[in-house]
């Protein structure tokens, strides 16, 4: 499993988002609900050591960060990932170059190449291994509303294979 570095949602932003998973699950499309919580991934690698924790807290300076949650996103060809578009401001883009630098001397090995700046898709994850049956449905689940405005309030580290959330605080 991987471990990734990822910006957690304020608690509206987080609710929209979870709205949307239960109602891709009561539509009997496999959410993302209620294994995760609401992210957007900013670098991945198979380890990240637990020190990229204190190297990232000079990030958190720059949260909250105002966001909004766009056009509906399918990646893949078959059984695809449904996702919306986190909206790449300058100010994103540059929060995510920052801890892909930062977290790069960390992973092991390198970061995956889809998260080198100028390579990641700013996205949320909603769904995975959509059918192309059910992908009309989907999306018309997963494009309502149309905007969802709210803000970006801090960074996570994850361990995938341990299932565990490392919420990145200020040290004090």
């Amino acid at each position: 499993m991987v471990h990734s570095v990822e910006l957690v949602f304020d608690a509206d932003t987080e609710a929209a988002v979870r709205h949307l998973w239960d109602a891709l699950r009561e539509a009997g499309i496999p959410s993302q609900a209620p294994a995760s919580r609401p992210h957007a991934t900013l670098t991945v690698a198979e380890h990240i050591d637990a020190g990229a924790d204190s190297v990232l807290a000079p990030v958190l300076d720059r949260f909250p960060l105002p966001c909004r949650l766009g056009a509906t996103l399918v990646f893949g060809r078959s059984a695809g990932v449904l996702a919306r578009l986190l909206m790449p401001t300058a100010e994103l883009l540059a929060v995510q170059a920052d801890v892909h630098r930062l977290v790069l001397p960390l992973s092991t090995p390198a970061a995956m190449p889809h998260t080198a700046p100028g390579q990641w898709t700013p996205h949320v994850t909603l769904a995975r291994r959509i059918a192309p049956g059910h992908l009309a449905t989907a999306m018309r689940i997963a494009g309502r509303p149309a905007e969802i405005v709210g803000s970006i309030v801090g960074l996570r580290r994850w361990e995938g294979d341990k299932r565990a959330e490392h919420l990145i605080a200020r040290r004090t």
